[in-house]
């Protein structure tokens, strides 16, 4: 069964049972599982990082674009979360193939990602805890969004990697944290993921602010002709859309806000 959910496509394929031998292929869809309190379903995760403690134990079937298919058959799952890009092309297909049940979800804004913590909590038996951390997500939303709007909102620039340079497109989730935090992303017209661009591309579009992941990064600004503010990232969860993505956004949004 397919979905559309103010514009996310939801890949719903659901178990003849509840399910009970869960494998998470990216790490956020596993902290959404410990994030609803059904690590004890979980008897694989595709690796990505460093581990929560509360899956450590759990068996890796793979890491990022790494799918060991062969464990993953060992262990007998009834149901995969699936992110699409966690896993290349050609390996979606063989997954396709296998009549495994399937949740596939890849959330574009945040309030998306508020109906995906209610979809995963249906599908491992937890709706009631899903609906719990869903609500409080939305109204801690609402909160930031409020707290920080702005009727001009600040032109940011939002660096990805250096060598080559690399932003995110409008349609990332990234992109929507910096609307609620009252900005708007210099290259939100590029629909790809993470596009790549040239340094003339983002002194030509001015931002006010400059975000990146390092101060190396920031440092090598300061070289060029520009005003714009540079901020560090405060927190490396915005790359990772799961409950606790909102506690990213609050630092993002404080670091953002105009200096007083």
């Amino acid at each position: 069964m397919k979905r559309f959910v103010a514009g996310l496509l939801l890949v719903l394929v659901w178990p003849a049972q509840g399910a009970e031998r869960v494998i998470s292929l990216a790490p956020s869809l596993t902290e959404i599982v410990i994030e609803l309190g059904a690590t004890d379903l979980l008897v694989g995760v595709l690796d990505g990082g460093d581990r929560p403690a509360e899956v450590a134990s759990v068996p890796s079937v793979g890491r990022y674009g790494q799918l060991e298919m062969e464990l993953l058959l060992s262990l007998k799952p009834d149901l995969l979360l699936l992110w699409p890009g966690s896993v290349g092309v050609a390996q979606r297909g063989q997954l396709q193939r296998l009549n495994i049940a399937t949740y596939s979800a890849e959330p574009h804004s945040l309030d998306q990602l508020a109906t995906e913590l209610e979809q995963v909590g249906e599908q491992l038996g937890r709706a009631e805890r899903g609906r719990q951390l869903a609500d409080a997500f939305r109204q801690r939303l609402a909160d930031l969004r409020q707290r920080y709007r702005r009727e001009v909102p600040l032109r940011v620039f939002y660096q990805v990697w250096d060598r080559p340079l690399y932003t995110v497109g409008g349609g990332q989730i990234i992109s929507d944290a910096l609307k609620v935090c009252g900005g708007e992303n210099v290259f939100a017209d590029l629909t790809l993921p993470a596009p790549q661009v040239s340094l003339e591309g983002v002194l030509q579009r001015a931002p006010d602010i400059i975000l990146a992941g390092s101060s190396a990064q920031l440092d090598a600004w300061r070289s060029w002709p520009q005003k714009a503010r540079l901020v560090l990232v405060p927190d490396n969860g915005l790359e990772r859309p799961s409950g606790q993505m909102l506690d990213a956004v609050e630092k993002l949004c404080k670091a953002m806000a105009p200096q007083r």
